[in-house]
C-alpha cells in the first residue's frame, strides 16, 4: 500500500484544481513567488468559480489541509465587512493562499464585491475598480495594513 502524507496529497489535489481551471498556466517568478497566468474571466462568479473555490470549496464554506490555516470560509465572514480587507488578501496573497495581483483592477473588484454579496454575506458597499487602483503599490500604497489616501 502507498502511504501518501496529508500535505503531499493536499498539494496534488491543489495542483489538479489549478490544472482545471480554464487557461491558469502555472509559472515561477523571478522573484520566487508564483504567476499564475492570464485570467479570461470577468465577473465575480466567473472569478470564484474558475479561480477560488479550488481552495475555498464551491459552497465558500474553505477547507482545512496541508497548511496550519487551512483555506478560511468566505461564508458568513466578519473579515469581509471591510471593503477593503479582502481587496488587500487577493492582492498580496496571505498565508496559504498566494496574490493575484495580475487579476485587473475590475476583475479584483467584481470577485470581492462577489464574495461579499454572496454565501450568507450581504455587505451593500461595493468595491469600485477605483479603490482597487488607488492601493495598487505603484499608487503609493505599500507596507501591511496601509489604508489608501492615509
Amino acid at each position: 500500500m502507498i502511504k501518501i502524507s496529508t500535505p503531499s496529497l493536499l498539494s496534488l489535489a491543489l495542483a489538479l484544481a489549478f490544472a482545471a481551471g480554464p487557461g491558469q498556466a502555472l509559472a515561477q517568478r523571478g522573484g520566487g513567488g508564483f504567476s499564475f497566468g492570464s485570467y479570461p474571466q470577468q465577473t465575480g462568479e466567473e472569478l470564484y468559480k474558475g479561480v477560488c473555490q479550488g481552495c475555498h470549496m464551491p459552497d465558500a464554506k474553505g477547507a482545512k489541509g496541508g497548511s496550519s490555516a487551512g483555506y478560511p470560509a468566505l461564508a458568513g465572514n466578519k473579515k469581509l465587512g471591510s471593503k477593503l480587507y479582502p481587496v488587500l488578501v487577493v492582492m498580496r496573497g496571505q498565508k496559504a493562499m498566494p496574490d493575484f495581483s495580475s487579476f485587473s483592477d475590475a476583475q479584483i473588484a467584481n470577485v470581492v464585491n462577489y464574495v461579499r454579496s454572496n454565501f450568507g454575506n450581504s455587505y451593500t458597499d461595493p468595491v469600485t475598480a477605483e479603490d482597487v487602483k488607488k492601493m495598487r503599490p505603484s499608487q503609493g500604497a505599500t507596507g501591511p495594513g496601509v489604508r489608501p489616501g492615509a
